[in-house]
């Protein structure tokens, strides 16, 4: 496994100079790449455009899971994340007494390091994995400073509400690694959550809404409906799990709203959404041609409701375990709901709607 990840690894070298400096490949999670401005020789390069990337990366990450005894540990397990984020990947051979400079520009690029001794160091060339599966106690996996800078945020605004969360939650996307949805994929996703809550609520109010006048009424709606939600509507509520589940979904249509500026604001998460507030919006907004011309807010707002929301929700699940008391003022389902939308709004592990993960 090590030799064939070193042969995908890297191309036909160029002639080298006499201090040759080792072989390093990158793992950058940062785009635009920040400038190379060391003495370096580039062998290979790639980025997303790249379909070969990403199988690469599946593969890496395999090797990284697989090595030593293979346990899960926390180290590994962001190293993965960290693998999961990447934009860019860059071999390079850079003479020794580069290395200093190398090291700054690693840092600045958000970048995790793969050796030819078979281990991923960090930028600063603590080992985060070897081989042999051990780890260096002080390495760290990198994150963007803005990240660091809204999980601090974050942890202050829990504290003044009397929440406290674990200090070891990482931070999570920066402003240069965010890979949001499409608008249009995102305001196909509100019509379709806007069908499948509304059919959900009448079904549980004994009263639901004929799918063939939804499908008359809001055609468009239907052709953004995932797999689970088509299901959902031709069983007519059968499956009480999901008839709950769905019913919940107004809370991923008020964020997703919000993220696209058709209601104005995000409380807290300890009410439920004004339901036909929130669906009035989205309605008149579609039919005035707002909603396809709607835009994100601004990708610092998203992040910060991202960051805030995973750690109530790690609070939650904390809770659910019986390690503490639920936190005052705060929905389990408005959380969840949340977390949910802004994890595939913000393409975590590219799942499609029905797959998406909510990992504390």
């Amino acid at each position: 496994m090590f030799d064939r990840l070193k042969s995908i690894l890297t191309k036909p070298e160029p002639a080298i100079t006499a201090d040759d400096g080792p072989r390093l490949n990158v793992y950058a999670t940062i785009d635009p790449m920040p400038a190379r401005t060391f003495p370096h020789i580039t062998l290979g390069e790639g980025d997303r455009s790249d379909p070969e990337l990403s199988a690469h990366l599946d593969g890496f990450i395999g090797y990284v899971l697989s090595r030593g005894d293979g346990q899960m540990t926390h180290t590994r397990y962001h190293l993965m994340r960290h693998l999961q984020r990447v934009r860019h990947q860059v071999s390079l051979r850079v003479p020794h007494a580069a290395l200093p400079a190398f090291a700054q520009w690693a840092q600045s690029a958000n970048a995790v390091v793969f050796h030819e001794d078979g281990g991923v160091r960090d930028p600063w060339g603590r080992v985060l994995i070897d081989g042999a599966g051990d780890t260096d106690p002080a390495s760290v996996v990198p994150h963007p400073e803005d990240a660091q800078q809204r999980k601090h945020r974050s942890e202050i605004l829990l504290a003044s509400r009397g929440i406290t969360v674990a200090a070891s939650l990482p931070p999570l996307l920066g402003q240069d690694e965010v890979r949001w949805q499409e608008a249009g994929t995102v305001t196909g996703r509100l019509m379709a959550l806007l069908v499948v809550s509304t059919f959900a609520e009448g079904l549980r109010e004994n009263d639901p809404v004929p799918v063939e006048v939804m499908q008359e009424r809001l055609p468009e709606a239907f052709a953004h409906l995932s797999p689970k939600e088509t299901a959902f509507l031709s069983a007519g509520g059968e499956n009480d799990d999901l008839l709950n589940a769905m019913g919940w979904r107004y809370e991923s249509l008020a964020l997703l709203a919000w993220a696209v500026g058709v209601v104005p604001s995000l409380p807290f998460p300890g009410t439920i959404c004004d339901v036909p507030g929130v669906c009035a919006a989205v309605l008149d907004a579609a039919a005035s041609g707002e909603l396809a011309s709607a835009t994100r807010r601004p990708t610092g707002e998203l992040l910060d409701a991202l960051d805030l929301h995973y750690r109530i929700h790690w609070a939650v699940r904390d809770a659910s375990l019986g390690r503490r008391d639920y936190p005052a003022d705060v929905i389990p389902g408005v959380v969840f709901e949340r977390h949910y939308a802004l994890n595939w709004l913000s393409r975590f592990e590219d799942a499609a709607w029905d797959d998406v993960d909510t990992p504390t």
